[in-house]
């Protein structure tokens, strides 16, 4: 028995002293791994609380009180009534305001393409470096940097019978009378309006599409010209796909511009003749500043708010499929 215990050990006879075991590297890494992490998260947190106090000050908390004083009857001067969504309810039977609605809707419709294909011609004819294209870029996107509401000023004068520059050269071409009043028909006002749209925003879009052909590689345009493709082969295979995104952006600019025009109208028809060229943001401002009726007018606010954003969130499921 005592050579077996002997035997079980080493040759000192010496029982060896039991050692713990040593430490986890790993559990000692998560825990360092997590407190550097949290240290992170917090320092993370700091960076972005300027932001998000400035969003909730000006964004949020102004949006939710609009909603809240969407459901009273909030007159602006003495006391107001919770009466939920009766606001709402009452624009389903508000004619002036399905009619700025639908005014809305054939504006966006008549402005929205011409927008997109006049600029993308432009972007065809400036994305190259060849002589004169930067004039040609700045000449075509001053209007915007000059601003509609400038613009919208000028047309005014311009549009004037008799003696406006519009009224001279359409007489001189025989195309109009010199006395035609371009701001008391519907039809001759939204016109006008339309085209001096177009003309403002394509520069804008002409930039966006501009930026995105040259980011397009040349080498697809050169392996293009090896197969013997044609120019409009290349446009409608090459630059067209790689540019959906920048079309969609541009897109979304222009039905977002267009549901929120106010200034064009407001300056050279002021919703005339009658309420005949009346947007949904003239019809807001109308309530608020002639109706003082606050409440009715941030129902529309609201419901205008929920039409783009769904417009817009339209548009990006829209592109997604298209990636996917």
């Amino acid at each position: 028995m005592q050579a077996t215990q002997r035997g079980a050990y080493p040759l000192s006879g010496k029982r060896p002293v039991p050692q713990a075991p040593p430490p986890d590297p790993t559990a000692t890494g998560s825990r360092g791994r997590s407190r550097v992490q949290r240290r992170e998260a917090r320092a993370g947190f700091a960076l972005i609380l300027p932001a998000l106090v400035l969003v909730g000050t000006f964004i949020l908390f102004p949006l939710g009180f609009a909603v809240y004083i969407s459901l009273t009857n909030w007159p602006l001067i003495g006391p107001y009534h919770f009466i939920g969504l009766a606001n709402y309810a009452s624009l389903v039977h508000n004619a002036t305001f399905l009619h700025s609605v639908l005014f809305t809707l054939l504006y966006t419709a008549i402005v929205t393409l011409p927008i997109l294909v006049i600029g993308y011609f432009l972007a065809m004819f400036v994305r190259s470096n060849r002589r004169g294209a930067t004039v040609f870029r700045t000449c075509f996107f001053l209007p915007f940097i000059v601003g509609l509401t400038t613009l919208s000023f000028l047309a005014v004068v311009e549009l004037q019978p008799s003696y406006g520059t519009v009224n001279v050269v359409l007489s001189a071409l025989h195309i109009a009378s010199i006395n035609t009043g371009w701001t008391v028909h519907t039809g001759l006002a939204l016109a006008a309006i339309c085209v001096l749209v177009v003309w403002l925003a394509s520069g804008l879009t002409m930039m966006l599409l501009m930026a995105g052909m040259q980011s397009v590689p040349s080498s697809l345009y050169e392996s293009a010209d090896v197969d013997g493709a044609t120019f409009w082969q290349k446009e409608r295979l090459i630059t067209l796909p790689l540019l959906r995104r920048s079309i969609a952006l541009s897109l979304i600019l222009s039905v977002v511009g267009s549901f929120l025009a106010f200034n064009q109208f407001y300056i050279i028809t002021d919703g005339g003749p009658g309420t005949s060229t009346f947007s949904v943001v003239m019809e807001i401002y109308q309530t608020f500043n002639t109706s003082m009726q606050v409440g009715l007018a941030s129902a529309m606010s609201i419901v205008l708010m929920i039409v783009v954003g769904a417009l817009t969130s339209a548009q990006f499921r829209l592109l997604e499929k298209k990636d996917a």
